[in-house]
């Protein structure tokens, strides 16, 4: 076997790649490749492809996959080298209109797209909700994407566009015609010349997304991706971001910058042939049944651990996409999502839908996300949909989104929320039971639902389904959390929505503060009238700190009881006890930080603090 090592290591290649390159070199650092899709062609399971500083304009469609953990094959940009990888192509010539001084025409041949043309693609899908036709085109000024309009005449005389990107006003919009030969781009620039700026079109529809299934293991490591002419991904259709996975297992996704994908950052989701955007294709049946119909075929190609999902996404920056910073339906159980920061998601605001978050996935299945920050969501911040059956949520940084910043949809159970951080005004919704929140900060409302909808619950640790049911809301639990009431007499907060659940809600050792109040004639911990922390963030330097008007070292004065799988008991329907997906029993003996907690643990996520009114809380130096 140490043979076989040896000689495997001395015959894995690495393949170099440079803007001074050529495709028809050796790639060795004296002949490098000069595309990085090229190297992808040739690279072999436990291959290196380094890539050096430049701006790569391409889809890298790679061939092969690696065979294991030991056998990946390493996409990397060159240390303290910028590469950038980009689905748009630089335009120039830009023509200024007489009618309007503002704006700017340029005319393009539809082979300068090749074989897809955004501009003539329409943004398509199960659960995409608008009045107007999108597509999945963008114009970028400076790395900035304008907004696309419906008609040349909102080109010349624009609406004044606020949104959550740009609240004061925004003028600065494109239109494009498309015809048998040419394609046609009308763009108000302002008091901007475009030919002395860097003005960009989209024209790929990714940037890192194999056509073929099944490449296993492959790591992404260290790049710029932008401007990909991204497609709406439903949990029902194909899912294709600016990097994307397609059905594969084993990917890890690190220390990359994603930024100005039209829909999707990273999609860990599913593949086209188990079924693609079947609501808006197939009227025969609801969207709820084509979705049910769409797992049992997604189980017969293929969906459990040995073959799918175990994905790592780690410590990545990702920004400024239209739909979601990462999503996945399916693709994604038995992952891990980490360090991850994602902001500015659903900013432009110019088209909803059903499949809009920060993170969105479906069947996170075992999959754990945690010590990621996510903020300024145009709608929820993380949001687990369907089979999120022994996902855990911990230690998670989440705060500024229009919607809620955790939703949980009609999952049964079991799943854990521990130790995050909630400061949007809306905390939880949720239409599921069997879940434990532990040690968690809500200074939201919560929003409790039932839903009729029959959804599965599965094997222990497993995709395989045990059953269907409907969500009857609750069998919870509710142990060592904060809950602080905002100024809103009209609004309900803490656990007192909870009253309506029709199984027990069983809640102990929280503390209730600022207004927000425990459910009905239940003792569920302690009550603070006077007490108002006014928690807000601070940003300085890249780093985030929690400012509080008390002293948060005070909640030493609240301690409550260890938690572990043997108190929280099996769930009701599924009948499986809360513990970690290998199995072993779940203990929560870790505080937002890392630091242990006591036999007698604080409630709220900081079981010591050394600062006691403004605590660093991002980045994390975990213990």
């Amino acid at each position: 076997m140490c043979l076989l090592l040896l000689v495997t290591n001395l015959f894995a290649r690495e393949y170099h790649v440079s803007i001074g390159g050529n495709d028809a070199a050796n790639g060795s650092v004296e002949k490098p490749l000069r595309t990085i899709n090229r190297a992808a062609q040739l690279a072999l399971p436990g291959d290196t492809v380094t890539v050096h500083q430049g701006t790569y304009r391409e889809w890298i469609d790679p061939l092969n996959g690696g065979e294991s953990n030991a056998r990946r094959i390493l996409y990397r940009a060159a240390e303290n080298e910028k590469v950038e990888v980009k689905g748009s192509e630089l335009v120039t010539g830009w023509k200024r209109e007489k009618k309007n001084k503002q704006v700017w025409k340029i005319v393009l041949p539809n082979r300068f797209f090749g074989n897809y043309n955004p501009f003539n693609d329409r943004l398509y899908g199960d659960w995409l909700w608008s009045d107007k036709i999108h597509h999945t085109a963008d114009v970028y000024l400076n790395d900035v994407s304008l907004y696309e309009t419906f008609s040349l005449d909102k080109v010349y005389a624009p609406d004044t566009l606020r949104t959550l990107r740009n609240p004061e006003g925004c003028t600065l919009v494109w239109f494009a015609e498309v015809d048998a030969e040419n394609t046609t781009i009308y763009a108000n620039f302002g008091s901007v010349d475009p030919n002395k700026e860097v003005t960009e079109v989209s024209v790929r529809p990714t940037c890192f997304y194999p056509t073929r299934e099944g490449l296993d293991y492959i790591t992404i490591r260290g790049f710029y991706f932008s401007q990909a002419a991204t497609q709406w991904a439903a949990p029902t259709a194909e899912q294709i971001g600016m990097i994307a996975t397609h059905w594969c297992k084993g990917w890890i996704i690190e220390d990359n910058v994603i930024k100005n994908s039209r829909a999707n950052g990273i999609t860990l989701g599913k593949e086209r042939s188990s079924g693609h955007n079947l609501e808006c294709n197939d009227k025969r049946l609801d969207g709820t049944l084509h979705y049910i119909e769409v797992i049992f075929n997604v189980l017969r190609k293929g969906w459990d651990k040995d073959h799918v999902g175990s994905h790592i996404v780690r410590n990545n920056v990702i920004s400024d996409c239209e739909q979601t910073g990462i999503c996945g339906s399916m693709g994604a159980a038995f992952s891990e999502i980490y360090g991850n920061h994602i902001y500015n998601i659903l900013v432009k605001q110019q088209f909803g839908g059903a499949e809009m978050a920060g993170i969105k996935l479906h069947g996170a299945i075992d999959t754990y996300i945690h010590h990621n920050r996510i903020h300024r969501s145009g709608n929820f911040g993380l949001w687990l949909d369907w089979m999120a059956q022994g996902a855990r949520v911990s230690s998670n940084l989440i705060y500024d989104n229009l919607g809620q910043d955790l939703f949980i949809e009609v999952s049964h159970g079991p799943y854990v929320v521990d130790n995050n951080i909630f400061l949007s005004p809306h905390s939880l919704q949720e239409n599921t039971d069997g879940g434990v929140y532990l040690h968690n900060i809500f200074s939201g409302n919560m929003n409790p639902l039932d839903d009729m909808r029959y959804t599965p619950y599965h094997l222990n640790h497993s995709t395989q389904i045990k059953g269907f049911r409907t969500i009857t809301q609750g069998d919870h639990r509710f142990y060592n959390n904060v809950f602080i009431g905002r100024n809103d007499q009209k609004v309900n907060y803490g656990l007192v929505d909870f009253d309506q659940s029709k199984w027990p809600i069983y809640a102990e050792d929280n503390v209730f503060c600022n207004g927000a109040k425990p459910m009905t004639g239940k003792e569920q911990g302690w009550i603070e009238t006077s007490v108002r922390p006014n928690l807000r963030l601070e940003e300085t330097n890249g780093a985030v700190y929690l400012v509080s008007d008390v002293n948060l070292n005070d909640l030493k004065n609240f301690k409550g009881n260890m938690i572990d799988s043997e108190r929280l008991g099996i769930t009701k329907l599924s009948g499986f006890p809360f513990e970690n997906p290998d199995g072993t029993p779940f203990v929560s003996d870790k505080d937002y930080f890392g630091a242990s907690r006591s036999s007698a643990p604080v409630a709220g996520p900081f079981e010591s603090l050394s600062s006691t009114t403004r605590i660093k809380v991002w980045p994390l130096e975990i213990k």
